[in-house]
């Protein structure tokens, strides 16, 4: 329609009227091209805000993870020293409180990393839409360093948590997980991380199971040397996590709006 009516005015060298026609049919491309761009920015401007929206709440997971291990490691690590501290005799604690203590230095723990969005932004190419450096850079940092994996693999892998479940009998280990293992908290629960692993407790064993089990601990020198290795690993991890990755503790802090 448009082009017959120039090709109209062309033919009758109406000249102003081609001049307007064309500049109708400028303008129209203009805005048309303009409007496909305010749309196409608007898309843009609504993924990138779900995507950051999803991203800050995986990382306020992350968040309670990073709180969470941080405090059942200094738990485990306590039963440890506790342990190791008796061994060598410095102090004193009862075949009890020995055997509880040497159990829980035993243990790990993981917690499952809430990562889905982090991932998928890098795998589509779609890390650039995060504008947000502070919530950026503390998702790259938060995902990248292998600290937590480390703490797990080598207590997976501890040669002292290996000994303990060699030589222990089973249905005494089976007391101790029921009676003093590790309790149960909802991810997000930040009152109740104080409160999975150090927590007063009785095995509801017989004595004479109590005393062998310590007796087998105490007698075998490699309980403490083991022992030794697994509390330097801790130290090691823990100062990882608050001190050296101090900037990845604080940036999940900020970004969960939480400081604790």
């Amino acid at each position: 329609m448009r082009l017959r009516r120039v090709m109209a005015h062309v033919k009758a060298q109406d000249w102003t009227a081609v001049g307007i026609d064309f500049a109708i049919v400028v303008i129209g491309v203009f805005v048309g091209i303009q409007v496909s761009n305010w749309n196409e920015e608007r898309g843009t401007s609504r993924k990138a805000a779900i995507f950051s929206d999803r991203l800050r709440a995986d990382l306020r997971e992350e968040n309670w993870r990073y709180q969470f291990l941080n405090e059942y490691y200094r738990d485990v690590h306590a039963a440890a020293q506790k342990t190791a501290d008796a061994l060598s005799g410095k102090t004193t604690l009862s075949n009890e409180e020995l055997l509880v203590n040497a159990y829980r230095a035993t243990q790990y723990k993981q917690g499952a990393s809430r990562r889905a969005t982090y991932d998928q932004l890098i795998s589509t190419g779609n890390i650039g839409l995060i504008k947000d450096e502070v919530l950026l850079g503390t998702a790259v940092r938060a995902y990248s360093i292998a600290t937590i994996d480390n703490l797990v693999r080598e207590g997976v892998e501890s040669r002292y948590r290996e000994l303990f479940r060699m030589s222990i009998d089973s249905d005494v280990q089976r007391a101790l997980g029921k009676h003093c293992g590790d309790r149960y908290i909802k991810p997000g629960d930040f009152e109740g991380i104080a409160e999975v692993l150090d927590y007063p407790c009785a095995t509801g064993l017989p004595v004479d199971a109590i005393d062998a089990a310590a007796g087998t601990l105490r007698s075998d020198p490699r309980t403490l040397q083991f022992l030794r290795v697994r509390i330097a690993d801790l130290e090691t991890r823990l100062v990882d996590i608050t001190s050296n990755n101090r900037d990845v503790f604080e940036g999940l802090q900020e970004v969960a709006g939480a400081r604790r």
